[in-house]
């Protein structure tokens, strides 16, 4: 993994001239992300979108499960130059897995459900819109919950020939209510007990777009707009909404890009 084009020396700062210590590093892969800094007062288009930058120039763009693995940045300099950044990324092979025979009903909702998880579905999309200022997100994120991987992210089941929705998040096996924690700092954007897929829900904002998603738990324990610290304890591990057995569905997402999580935690 490397920059296919590298811009002049004063467009593209290493990290380690930023003013404070930045823990988490580009991954760049598919599900992954770019932390790039430019001068102060530069600006940074990403895919028509005007990309949050920092007063240290700072910025992170996240790319989708099967992002195309060319990739354009394109930077303004504060005298108004344009020039781009061209990035490369890794591709990844997942997980398919293949079932059949399975009934319909275990397969999609009923249909006296499509309204409610449709209103549901745009309260997470809006929890997962802002666009803030705090840089959380920079230090890195810890594990939220103890127990066995029982999941990956970019995984996807076929049932009956038909392609289901990849999985998203990492899944953290554990008993009903073990701890989760939150891995880094933020604010509480969505505090709900009962998603009809997702059971008890949580999301947190770690600033410039990133969040982090906590499904299936039994307990929460924030409320909406309550800020977190790293190691508070926010809920925990169950089984409630669409799931078989106990366990904590992690995820995170650049706005609407849904990211692996298990790339934001520090080695």
């Amino acid at each position: 993994m490397r920059l296919t084009l590298l811009l002049f020396s004063w467009w593209v700062l290493p990290l380690a001239m930023a003013q404070d210590v930045v823990s988490l590093k580009s991954k760049l892969v598919q599900g992954g992300f770019y932390i790039g800094q430019v001068k102060p007062g530069a600006g940074v288009i990403y895919k028509g979108r005007s990309v949050r930058v920092s007063e240290h120039g700072r910025f992170i763009i996240g790319f989708g499960r099967d992002a195309q693995l060319r990739q354009t940045i394109r930077l303004i300099a504060p005298g108004g130059k344009k020039e781009e950044l061209r990035i490369g990324l890794s591709k990844r092979d997942y997980k398919i897995q293949r079932i059949n025979g399975i009934a319909h009903k275990y397969v999609s909702p009923a249909e006296k459900v499509l309204g409610r998880i449709s209103g549901e579905n745009q309260r997470v999309k809006s929890a997962r819109q802002f666009d803030s200022v705090q840089k959380d997100f920079f230090a890195g994120f810890e594990r939220p919950a103890v127990g066995p991987v029982s999941g990956v992210y970019g995984s996807q089941r076929v049932f009956n020939g038909e392609p289901r929705r990849p999985h998203f998040g990492l899944d953290i096996a554990g008993p009903e209510g073990a701890p989760v924690i939150a891995p880094a700092n933020g604010v509480v954007r969505l505090a709900e007990s009962d998603l009809y897929f997702s059971g008890g829900t949580i999301i947190i904002d770690h600033g410039f777009g990133i969040t982090t998603s906590y499904l299936h738990l039994s307990q929460l324990k924030v409320v909406d707009g309550q800020k977190v610290k790293r190691g508070d304890v926010i809920g925990a591990i169950g089984a409630t909404g669409r799931v078989t057995g106990a366990h904590l569905d992690w995820r995170a997402n650049w706005f609407d890009v849904r990211l692996d999580p298990a790339l934001m935690m520090l080695e």
